[in-house]
Parts: structure tokens; C-alpha cells; sequence
């Protein structure tokens, strides 16, 4: 009869990480809510840019551009100001009741912002769309989440550091990679020369009611990616104080092995042991361009029928 093993404090962090990644990456609706949001905002807004373009433009035409830089050639400055943007304000009037009952009318304004951290949402947009991305650099997306109430955790601003240098926020030690960095490339993807100064606000281009609603959609699309991307940290850290309450009590690494099973979790003891080539096995080529191929989706079943197999070949 085998001996059973103990576990301890470093192995129930092993074993707590494998259902992290199970319930980050399992099919339920709160992953596919993330993606379809993600997709309906790429959607979006390369609808919205011919939107913007086409109303921009019937307010400032094209010539009207050409001939403030022809004067700015001639004049230097005193030319006039045009700027290269990608945030533009829309307004469209509206009527209101004051106190008294009175009708006045008043605008509504929509803000569009094709940058990587639209002003609204500052970069929390930005590691919404890229959190598989950084996940994947080993950074952690959920920082903000995650230590929302730990402020003064050297790991938040740690971590912090690292996704902003990563998609550009913030300058790092590669200057030479600094075109590449996603924030530049989103920054200049999309731009229009306007005429005005550098600043956004002090802009405000007239719409029609339809127009505004269909500007305000690409805003909500923005706000369902970053919304989507708190729920899956909200989903799967529900799940994991729970887990961790339970990995306490368990002295046995059968006890979480039948908790693996009862959940569909694959947990093999391979993944206790630091010399394993489980992960190796997975991911090696020929197993990775498999599960990479183009062929029809899985089911759960047969995607955790997969990993157990590794995983067993890992082992023997």
C-alpha cells in the first residue's frame, strides 16, 4: 500500500493554481462574455471610425484643412492650429424639464476615444483588452482587482510597472522597441487632422440623434470590455477564497484530488513534483499545434479527457 502524500503549504499552491487556470480558461459563460465583448468592440469600432471621419469632415472639410496648412507654410503659427487627434466630442441637443416644469433644451454629449486608455476608463481598458496577452507575459491583469484594497502592497505598484512599460504606457529601458509597444500603435492607427488646438474638449462637432446613439454604442462597448474583464476576476476569486478555505483543512493530496474530480478539474500529482515534464508533454510541438489547429471546438469533456491523457503520459 503506497504512503499518502502530505501536503504543504507550497503544494497547495500548486494544487490552487491548477483550478486558477481551469476556471480561467473552462467554457462557461463568463469567459465566453469576455470574448464576445471583445470582439464586439473590434466590430464597433472600425464602424465607428468611418462614422467619425465622415461627420468630422462634413464640419471641417478637407480644403478647409489644406488651406490653414498652406497658411501655417506661409504664416508659421499665426496660420491657425490644426491638430492630429484621435478623441473627439459629439453633441446633440435634447430637451429638459427644470424644476418649475419648464422645457429647455440642453446637449448630450458623447465622448469618443480611439486610444488605448480612453480618459473614462484610464488603462483599465487597455488591460482589458489585452489580458490574455499579459496573463501569457507572466503579468497579472487583475492587479487592480486583485489588490484593490492593498494599495500599499509593493505588489500592486510592482505589477503595475510591469503591464504599463509592457503595453507602453510608461517608457522602459528599451527605447529602441518603444514604436512597437501597443500603446503607440493604437495611439497612431487612427488619426484626423482637425482644426483647433491639442485640445480634445475644446471641440465639439454637432450630431444628429441617430448618429449619437450610434456613437454612444461604440462608448458601450468599451465600458463591457472592461466590465467583462472585473467579472472574470470577480467569478474565479469567489471560487478560489473558497478553494484555498478548503486546501487548508486537507492534509492529503487525495483529498484534493477527489475535490479535482468531483469539479471535472485534471490534477495529477505530477504537478507536485518540480522535476515533472508534464507541462513539458502538454506543450511540447506536436501537442500544442493540435489544440491549436482549426479543427471543431472541443467539448468540455474531451478537452479534460485530453489533459488527463497528458498528463498520465507525463508521468510514465
Amino acid at each position: 500500500m503506497s504512503k499518502r502524500l502530505t501536503l504543504n503549504a507550497d503544494k497547495r499552491s500548486a494544487i490552487a493554481s491548477v483550478f486558477q487556470n481551469f476556471w480561467e480558461n473552462e467554457d462557461n459563460p463568463i469567459m465566453k462574455k469576455y470574448y464576445e465583448a471583445k470582439e464586439n468592440y473590434d466590430v464597433i469600432r472600425e464602424a465607428t471610425k468611418g462614422l467619425v471621419e465622415n461627420i468630422v469632415r462634413q464640419h471641417q472639410p478637407q480644403e478647409d484643412v489644406e488651406t490653414i496648412r498652406a497658411m501655417n507654410n506661409k504664416y508659421g503659427d499665426s496660420g491657425g492650429q490644426l491638430y492630429h487627434d484621435n478623441c473627439f466630442y459629439f453633441k446633440h441637443e435634447i430637451s429638459k424639464i427644470d424644476h418649475d416644469g419648464n422645457e429647455y433644451n440642453a446637449d448630450d454629449e458623447v465622448h469618443i476615444d480611439f486610444s488605448l486608455e480612453p480618459s473614462r476608463h484610464h488603462r483599465r481598458f487597455g488591460y482589458a483588452y489585452y489580458r490574455d496577452e499579459l496573463k501569457s507575459k507572466g503579468i497579472e491583469p487583475d492587479f487592480m482587482y486583485k489588490w484593490a484594497d492593498e494599495r500599499r502592497n509593493p505588489k500592486y505598484y510592482e505589477t503595475e510597472t510591469q503591464a504599463d512599460e509592457y503595453l507602453g504606457f510608461k517608457s522602459s529601458n528599451d527605447v529602441s522597441n518603444a514604436d512597437a509597444k501597443h500603446h503607440h500603435t493604437w495611439d497612431n492607427e487612427f488619426k484626423l487632422w482637425v482644426i483647433g488646438s491639442k485640445y480634445c474638449h475644446s471641440r465639439n462637432f454637432k450630431v444628429n440623434e441617430t448618429e449619437f446613439q450610434t456613437l454612444e454604442m461604440f462608448r458601450t462597448a468599451q465600458e463591457n470590455l472592461v466590465n467583462a474583464h472585473e467579472n472574470i476576476f470577480k467569478y474565479v476569486d469567489e471560487k478560489m477564497k473558497k478553494l484555498r478555505l478548503g486546501l487548508k483543512s486537507y492534509k492529503y493530496f487525495d483529498q484534493a484530488k477527489e475535490l479535482a474530480d468531483k469539479l471535472n478539474v485534471p490534477l495529477n500529482e505530477s504537478i507536485l513534483n518540480e522535476s515533472s515534464s508534464m507541462a513539458l508533454s502538454i506543450y511540447s510541438p506536436e501537442n500544442l499545434a493540435s489544440l491549436l489547429e482549426d479543427k471543431v471546438e472541443m467539448t468540455r469533456e474531451e478537452k479534460i479527457a485530453y489533459f488527463r491523457k497528458q498528463q498520465n503520459q507525463a508521468i510514465n
